[in-house]
């Protein structure tokens, strides 16, 4: 967990008694549809009605017609299977996830300074908040998306449907993230750049739908601060 220096299969960022339930246990991943019994009635039913019409064309006493649309139920049903298969065996594109910073904020965060601080942490603000910075074992309500430098996800509380709060500056969360978010501003947005002696001392395994992070090995969060509960401030 990020609170410590483990996690468990189920999340990684809530603590024992905060955690959600919300969508554990589902998948990723959506069924392809059409797999199944609907996939292969619409093959039932022309084989069907092409099989009538042969039958027709024996009672008739047409030899060469018959042989003709047998000819063509086995081309009607090549091809209906193999559409079939060719549309769904792929199956659909993997869910897009949740992300606090889009294809638009990437490409703008390119141009924004990087800043480096004396604990080797990095980060490069994406909105700057307004107000007080949360003071040191305040309590602070943040949504986070956080990932492997590869720009796999690994954990987010977007997915969650949840806004994760902890106590700022009190160990309750891994080193880097406590750092980051000592310096935003209500409403911030920060990406955070974190090293891996800041990170996930004994990593964290892999689990459907999320990538491995080994141990001591840089991480990327991006954390909105979205308020302070019992701070109260005048927003001019």
């Amino acid at each position: 967990m990020a609170f410590s220096s483990s996690a468990s299969s189920s999340t990684l960022l809530l603590p024992p008694g905060n955690r959600s339930s919300r969508g554990v246990g589902k998948s990723l991943f959506r069924s392809p549809r059409g797999v199944g019994n609907g996939g292969f009635s619409g093959a039932v039913v022309k084989c069907s009605n092409l099989g009538l019409e042969a039958s027709r064309g024996r009672e008739n006493g047409d030899g060469f017609k018959v042989s003709q649309r047998r000819e063509v139920i086995g081309l009607v049903l090549g091809s209906v299977f193999v559409g079939s298969f060719g549309a769904n065996g792929a199956g659909l594109p993997p869910e897009e996830k949740p992300k606090l910073c889009d294809d638009a904020c990437e490409k703008e965060l390119e141009n924004v300074p990087m800043v480096t601080t004396e604990s080797g942490l990095q980060y490069k603000d994406i909105k700057v908040g307004v107000g007080p910075s949360p003071p040191v074992g305040f309590q602070v309500a943040a949504n986070y998306v956080a990932m492997v430098p590869s720009g796999q996800i690994f954990d987010s509380s977007l997915e969650k449907g949840q806004i994760y709060i902890f106590r700022v500056g009190s160990g309750q969360v891994i080193k880097g993230l406590d750092e980051g978010l000592l310096s935003m501003k209500i409403g911030g947005k920060r990406r955070l750049y974190i090293p891996g002696s800041l990170a996930f001392p004994k990593g964290l395994n892999s689990a459907p739908g999320r990538p491995r992070v080994a141990p001591n090995s840089p991480v990327v969060f991006d954390v909105s601060l979205e308020y302070i509960p019992g701070l109260e401030f005048d927003e001019e």
